[in-house]
């Protein structure tokens, strides 16, 4: 079949050939939601290029005849797309004027991106093969600085922090997307479009709609709106932890999109670890306040570079201060125990690393600078090494250690718990945990 396949409600290959942001696009399309046309270069094209050291025989070719099938747009971008998700890891290339020589050099800059340190460092740390290649996609730009009734956001269908049944993210009006996930720009909620653009608000929640009925699952997708029209441009199920997904759970089998027994096999014990959150106690002195974006309390010592962060926590546990994040500091992130930045939204550099490995995480405090040896915040003086403690949920910052506090089991859990022990027996002298491995043990021998 070649190395190139057409973005269409007709693909039918899975993420491992075209990635899992293509496979996602081929969703929105079967759906008939708005997705830019495009390309995808699947995956062994690129495990082609890395053993070889050239692109393979043909794709330059078929490349550019696909490109021009899809109208011979003016600018097109060139986006990484693995099987797995990968935030930030590998290159991107906006506003590509799509000559052949001009894709291929694109192509070859994504594709050596896989090897890069951060990428292989993020790969390590969550368990994705090095071998397996990324696929890349090339589509037509759309452009959300083009006018007033222009911009970019991100949006989960529900609250990823609280599992709460709102529609939750942010925008950035007359903005391309890499600035919403860079953290650099200041962002509105995502709710500022119902008023600022009610129709692209209301093709945005029609479209989260659609894809949690397809997915029976909360959902996360990013668009652009150019000149008033809504475009999509990933897709993915929201992947809830804790106790957003306990409430998500209960909340679906309420809701009839799937029963009890899913609903107990969706929630893993590991969740459970996370339920109970943390917070730091109502008499703390607190210093600062950001959006918390990642339930739990961290407390450690201050380190801002990822590789101060590195060397620093063998001796202990570090929060890594940034002005924002970006792919390179990948091991610093992995090395502390919670993270604050400057600047960023929930869908954030930063936010998104942090859920992604359950840290604690405060972002956008307005009033942080970032230093070589200290940080300031609040009219206090923070040196390196100096212990802060920060709340993921509240985004409070404080000096020191602080008392902490954890919160009782809440409703959503009682009732998950109670349908454990309905399908397993009577296991209420046992560890939560314990009790739902017990149900999905029997469920999985149904």
């Amino acid at each position: 079949m070649g190395w190139v396949r057409h973005l269409s409600a007709e693909l039918a290959e899975p993420p491992e050939v075209v990635g899992g942001k293509a496979h996602g696009l081929v969703l929105l399309h079967r759906l008939g939601l708005p997705v830019p046309a495009g390309v995808v270069v699947t995956t062994e094209a690129c495990r082609a290029f890395l053993r070889d050291g050239e692109l393979p025989d043909g794709l330059s070719d078929e490349l550019a005849t696909a490109v021009e099938t899809m109208g011979t747009p003016a600018l097109v971008s060139v986006r990484s797309g693995a099987a797995v998700l990968m935030p930030g890891m590998m290159d991107t290339i906006l506003n590509l004027h799509p000559t052949s020589e001009a894709l291929d050099e694109a192509l070859k800059s994504v594709f050596s991106s896989w090897e890069t340190p951060r990428a292989r460092t993020y790969r390590t740390l969550h368990g994705i093969p090095h071998d397996s290649g990324t696929a890349v996609i090339v589509q037509r730009m759309v452009f959300g600085d083009r006018d007033d009734h222009s911009g970019s956001g991100v949006a989960f269908s529900r609250d990823p922090d609280t599992g709460e049944n709102v529609p939750f993210g942010e925008v950035l009006f007359g903005h391309q997307g890499s600035d919403v996930v860079s953290g650099r720009a200041l962002t509105n909620p995502l709710h500022a479009l119902a008023d600022r653009e009610p129709l692209v608000w209301r093709d945005l929640l029609a479209a989260l709609y659609l894809l949690e009925q397809h997915y029976r699952d909360a959902c996360y997708v990013e668009f652009t709106f150019e000149a008033g029209k809504l475009w999509l441009l990933q897709v993915r199920p929201g992947r809830f932890t804790g106790a957003a997904a306990v409430r998500l759970a209960t909340d679906l089998v309420d809701e009839r999109m799937i029963d009890r027994d899913a609903a107990l096999l969706r929630v893993s014990p590991q969740h459970l670890r996370h339920v109970r959150t943390t917070r730091i106690a109502p008499d703390a002195d607190v210093i600062a306040r950001g959006l918390g974006v990642c339930p739990g309390v961290a407390s450690g010592r201050v380190a801002v570079t990822a590789d101060e962060a590195v060397r620093m926590a063998a001796g202990g546990p570090v929060v890594l201060v940034r002005p924002e994040t970006s792919p390179d500091d990948i091991r610093g992130l992995a090395a502390a125990t919670g993270i604050v930045t400057a600047r960023g939204g929930p869908a954030s550099h930063a936010a998104v690393v942090a859920r992604s490995m359950g840290k604690p995480a405060v972002v956008g405090v307005a009033d942080l600078v970032v230093g070589t040896d200290s940080v300031t915040v609040g009219g206090h003086t923070v040196g390196v090494g100096a212990t802060v403690t920060i709340d993921g949920t509240s985004g409070a910052v404080v000096v020191g250690s602080a008392r902490v506090v954890t919160a009782g089991a809440d409703e959503h859990l009682h009732r998950l718990l109670g349908w454990a022990d309905e399908v397993s027996g009577d296991w209420s002298e046992r560890e939560e945990a314990e009790r739902l491995r017990a149900a999905q043990a029997v469920l999985r021998q149904r």
